[in-house]
């Protein structure tokens, strides 16, 4: 489903005015939540029955309000230390409408780069203006995907991001990493579109879920060599959000047998959560999951730090329940680092996860809206 507060943020950061010009406000999950349950008026809106086209889709939608590139991989290095990558690179319109050129553009790009090492967690935040080269998606002049922001730069070896390679910093940390994957793109939901609510908002989803990843990481100066897996989605909608909608828990896991799993839990107001997913086997066939195919509940919840400077912390779901009852299949899952929180402009809580039950595994949760 992936992260709709944080391109929600880059509204909030340049709705009214350039990005030079803006004012930065103090974080504000509610006012994110309020944009992205607005109503997609003047734009395209996202229904079943649109196919998904390769490798076309991998490139940017301009009409559309948002949509996203979105990284995570789970690593370890020769001592079997562990890693955790996640990269996004998000694109916006802040209105409907052809676009114009240069700083008269109005998309917008933002994108993040955090790491998880065995000294801890950290996290950079970047935005560009659209038109004027410093952000985008397209093809390079020998047709290569390129998704760039600034240096941080996720580039294909030909049309599709995969096989690819992402080379991105956080902080003083700087990531090389390099990828390729065996098995098919999964499309979610529908054919890829993916329902949200039963009020029928959705956006168009698919997912490279087993990305087989080798890289270093670079700390003052001595490289770190790093393996795993890793997992790509691409998503793009006008008006992903219900009125009644107030957060969301999002889970990619990759299980030791070759299956993995996506599936979201989107907290109603009023009413269940809204509970949907994939799984996907070892061979790369997928099964949608509908309505009572997927049972996701928190189990306990612990602090969290989110301003360390302030000393302030949050309480959160950091471990899970998840169930498929047709398969009799069920796992817990948990968070490796509780302090996984980014406090971005609109922040929101992402890290590693491991997963024990039915199979054991290892993913990514992200956590909006609390």
């Amino acid at each position: 489903m992936r992260v709709y507060a944080r391109i929600a943020a880059l509204v909030i950061l340049v709705i009214s005015t350039s990005l030079a010009q803006a004012e930065i406000r103090e974080p504000d999950p509610g006012a994110a939540l309020d944009i992205m349950r607005a109503s997609g008026e003047g734009y395209p809106i996202t229904k079943p029955g649109q196919p998904i086209h390769f490798p076309e889709d991998h490139l940017a939608h301009p009409d559309y309000r948002i949509e996203w590139w979105y990284l995570t991989a789970n690593l370890t290095d020769a001592k079997g230390q562990a890693f955790g990558v996640h990269w996004t690179l998000f694109r916006t319109a802040l209105r409907p409408g052809s676009d114009a050129e240069g700083w008269t553009s109005h998309q917008m790009w933002m994108a993040h780069s955090a790491i998880h090492t065995p000294q801890g967690h950290q996290y950079e935040e970047r935005f560009a203006r659209g038109g004027i080269g410093q952000a985008g998606v397209e093809l390079t002049d020998t047709g290569q995907f390129d998704a760039w922001l600034d240096d941080w730069r996720l580039l294909g070896t030909a049309e599709s991001p995969v096989p690819g390679s992402l080379t991105t910093t956080v902080n003083d940390i700087t990531l090389q990493l390099d990828w390729q994957a065996d098995t098919p793109w999964v499309l979610h939901g529908d054919h890829g579109f993916s329902q949200k609510s039963g009020q029928g908002q959705g956006s168009y989803y698919y997912s490279q879920p087993r990305l087989q990843i080798t890289g270093q990481v670079i700390v003052d100066g001595t490289s770190i060599p790093v393996s795993g897996e890793g997992w790509l989605d691409r998503e793009w909608s006008s008006q992903p959000l219900a009125q009644d909608q107030q957060g969301w828990d999002w889970f990619s896991l990759q299980f030791d047998d070759g299956a993995s799993l996506m599936a979201f839990h989107l907290r109603q107001e009023n009413a269940e959560p809204y509970v949907r997913g994939t799984w996907i086997d070892a061979d790369g066939q997928s099964r949608s999951l509908g309505e009572g195919d997927l049972l996701i509940e928190p189990l306990e919840w612990g602090e969290v730090d989110v301003d360390s400077g302030k000393d302030a912390r949050k309480s959160l779901p950091l471990v899970w329940r998840i169930e498929l009852p047709g398969q009799n299949a069920r796992w817990t899952v948990w968070a490796r680092e509780a302090n996984s929180w980014l406090a971005t402009l609109v922040p929101y809580w992402e890290g590693p996860v491991t997963a024990e039950g039915s199979s054991g595994g290892v993913g990514y949760l992200e956590m909006t809206g609390y």
